[in-house]
């Protein structure tokens, strides 16, 4: 995705400096440049990822084609929670998909240039040293990355979601089947189908239903994962926000 232009970091000191210009480049697309930002996560663009490069830079651009890539790859489809969440859970959403990817790519290095024990322990160290862009974004340094997922999914898996805990996380069936005995709705969920792609509920799947249409659908199908749905308050499929763009 870089064209690679930037010197491979090899030592662990190498590492951190290559690990903090990714850092501030994704800081300042999440605080400085956010207009910016926001305006180029169009939901109505294919799957989008935010980059972060060592010269201190950000970018938003479609994953590299080949597989595997290069360096592991940030947080896929970004842009379709843009509309559905308020502003700043979707940007707390980002911040937290960037660290998680900010230490892939540097253990990622640390892995193949064959760091021991001893410089995993170091790099970490000098890492943690520093806030995350999650802290950043929220002004609450002492926050753990866990607490908005927790406080939004009072409201949103009461109604949506079961317990993301459980084994094979799937979607509870809509408020309004709630009230039905548990022998119907599992009928309900069974005689199911995806708005994608067409295919009939499964139990180890994960399923999200548009509050819109009233469609379900595959999380992988509409890109969503757990952990987004969890920030989302109001769901609205692909289809559905096409629609409301072009009103």
């Amino acid at each position: 995705m870089e064209g690679i232009p930037h010197p491979i970091p090899r030592t662990v000191e190498e590492v951190f400096s290559d690990f903090k210009g990714r850092r501030a480049g994704l800081i300042k697309a999440l605080t400085a440049d956010v207009e910016k930002f926001y305006q180029q996560c169009d939901p109505e663009k294919e799957n989008l990822c935010l980059y972060g490069f060592p010269n201190e830079t950000w970018e938003v651009n479609l994953p590299v084609e080949e597989v595997p890539p290069e360096l592991p790859e940030p947080a896929l489809g970004i842009n379709f929670a843009r509309d559905g969440m308020q502003e700043k859970d979707w940007l707390s959403l980002v911040a937290v998909h960037s660290d998680s990817w900010l230490l892939a790519v540097a253990f990622y290095f640390g892995a193949r240039f064959g760091f021991g024990k001893n410089e995993r322990k170091r790099l970490f160290q000098m890492i943690n040293d520093l806030p995350t862009i999650f802290e950043v974004v929220t002004g609450n340094v002492k926050q753990s990355k866990e607490q908005p997922a927790n406080q939004n999914s009072k409201s949103k898996s009461s109604t949506k979601m079961s317990d993301p805990q459980s084994k094979g996380v799937k979607m509870s069936p809509p408020p309004k089947q709630e009230e039905e005995s548990g022998e119907e709705e599992e009928d309900d969920e069974q005689g199911a189908t995806c708005g994608a792609c067409g295919d009939s509920y499964a139990n180890d799947e994960f399923w999200i239903c548009c509050d819109i249409c009233e469609r379900w659908f595959h999380g992988k199908c509409v890109k969503i994962t757990p952990a987004k749905a969890e920030h989302i308050k109001q769901y609205k499929c692909p289809s559905c926000s096409s629609k409301k763009s072009k009103v």
